[in-house]
C-alpha cells in the first residue's frame, strides 16, 4: 500500500491511503491554523454574525486576536480550555472588511515596512500589518516605534 497525497482547496490537505485498486481517505490535515481562524472571522462577520468560535486554539492565533482587540476591530475573547486544542470564542464589532495570512512568512526589514503596508493595505489612515519580532506578535506600526522588522504574519482592516 501507498500514501497519496491531494490538495481540494487552498489551505487544505487531504491523505489517502492507496490499496491496489481502492482509494481510502484516512484524514484531513490542517496546514493552517490561523488561517482557518481567520477565515472563520471574516466569513462570520459578512453574515453579520455576534460571535464566532474558532478551534483550534494556539499562542500565535492568540496574539494575533489580542493585537486586533487592541485596535478595536474585535471585543472580548473567551479562551476555553478543553484539554484538547483548544477553542476561543470572539466577539464581533462590524468592524473588520478583511483580514488574512500572508504565507510563506517573509522577512521584512525596517526600511521595507512602508512600502508593504502600501502594497497590501487599502490606505496609510487604517489597517494594520501584523509582524512576528523578536520583541513578539505586534502591528507595523508598534515595530517602526521598537525600531524594528520582522517576519509578516498577516493583515486586518
Amino acid at each position: 500500500s501507498s500514501f497519496w497525497l491531494g490538495f481540494l482547496r487552498l489551505g487544505e490537505l487531504r491523505l489517502w491511503l492507496c490499496t491496489g485498486s481502492h482509494l481510502h481517505n484516512l484524514a484531513m490535515v490542517r496546514i493552517s491554523v490561523l488561517r482557518d481562524c481567520l477565515n472563520g472571522i471574516c466569513n462570520a462577520e459578512k453574515r453579520g454574525k455576534r460571535q464566532v468560535q474558532v478551534r483550534p486554539n494556539s499562542k500565535v492565533v492568540i496574539k494575533f486576536l489580542q493585537v486586533m482587540q487592541k485596535h478595536g476591530y474585535i471585543g472580548d475573547l473567551e479562551i476555553i480550555d478543553d484539554h484538547r486544542a483548544g477553542k476561543v470564542v470572539v466577539d464581533l464589532v462590524g468592524r473588520i472588511n478583511k483580514c488574512g495570512v500572508i504565507s510563506p512568512r517573509f522577512d521584512v526589514c525596517l526600511g521595507d515596512i512602508e512600502q508593504l503596508a502600501s502594497n497590501i493595505l487599502p490606505s496609510r489612515q487604517f489597517g494594520h500589518l501584523v509582524f512576528t519580532t523578536p520583541y513578539g506578535i505586534m502591528d507595523h506600526e508598534e515595530a517602526r516605534r521598537k525600531n524594528t522588522g520582522g517576519k509578516i504574519v498577516g493583515f486586518f482592516f
